[in-house]
């Protein structure tokens, strides 16, 4: 690929990633038929437990990752507007998969009693002195960035919230359509993955969006569910918008902030 192509290709998706988080590039061909292996196993079954008092806002704040939580990366407690969604911002032309544009544009799922959010930015990569042009610009784009939102729900809220998501994951496995601040998104399907472990259940989703020059690029959700409380965890990988390669959500932020959830 060429260097101008490379450029093009990465900063376009890198600015729609930094507003929506949607327009993740998903691996393809052998990356993505192996990703398809794990569908089916999206959320074990829900505690029977009654359902935990919904937490405040406060308590949310307290709950919620920050940097001396993680070893490597940077926390951010303020999100600029980029990243702040509104919930009116997410469109989807089928309603069922509503739930998937949500949690990948960062916004929390159903009618929460309170929620907070916060994103994590992996450690850029060095590129080595010798590096070709566009090889230092892939390994300088090639970290992870996720959006964290905290959710707490009255009643079984937060069950419902998962289970919202997991069914719109196997209604919406042939792809669909949205708009996310005004930006269109293309997602070719929906694989299901394994659940995380840790809280009392969970979900994992690859979205295949379609990107740039005909790149089709995965874009990732994780859900935990503790009690009343759902994190979801939106994640894209700059450089995969511009190769199509596959990537691994940071499991241990992921652990961290699930960890926090007591």
């Amino acid at each position: 690929m060429r260097t101008s192509s490379v450029r093009r290709t990465a900063l376009a998706a890198s600015a729609a990633a930094l507003a929506v988080l949607v327009t993740a590039c998903g691996g393809s061909g052998d990356d993505q038929d192996k990703a398809d292996e794990g569908k089916g196993k999206a959320a074990p079954t829900a505690s029977s437990a009654a359902p935990a008092k919904a937490l405040t806002a406060a308590e949310l704040e307290k709950a919620a990752l920050a940097q001396a939580d993680v070893k490597s990366g940077k926390v951010t407690t303020q999100l600029p507007p980029t990243d702040d969604i509104a919930v009116e911002k997410v469109e989807t032309k089928d309603a069922a998969c509503l739930p998937l544009a949500h949690a990948q544009a960062g916004v929390a799922q159903g009618e929460p009693a309170a929620s907070v959010k916060r994103s994590w930015t992996g450690d850029p990569v060095k590129p080595s002195a010798d590096a070709k042009p566009e090889d230092a610009l892939l390994a300088a784009l090639d970290t992870e960035k996720m959006l964290i939102n905290l959710a707490s729900y009255d009643g079984d809220g937060a069950e419902q919230a998962v289970k919202g998501l997991v069914t719109a994951a196997e209604k919406c496995a042939g792809g669909f359509k949205a708009t996310v601040v005004g930006e269109p998104l293309e997602v070719a399907k929906v694989a299901t993955g394994d659940a995380p472990d840790g809280g009392d259940e969970g979900a994992a989703v690859t979205l295949t969006v379609a990107a740039d020059e005909g790149v089709k690029a995965p874009a990732k959700i994780v859900v935990v569910r503790k009690g009343s409380t759902v994190v979801t965890f939106s994640a894209v990988n700059l450089a995969s918008m511009a190769t199509g390669k596959d990537f691994e959500v940071p499991a241990d932020v992921v652990a961290a902030q699930a960890g926090k959830l007591g």
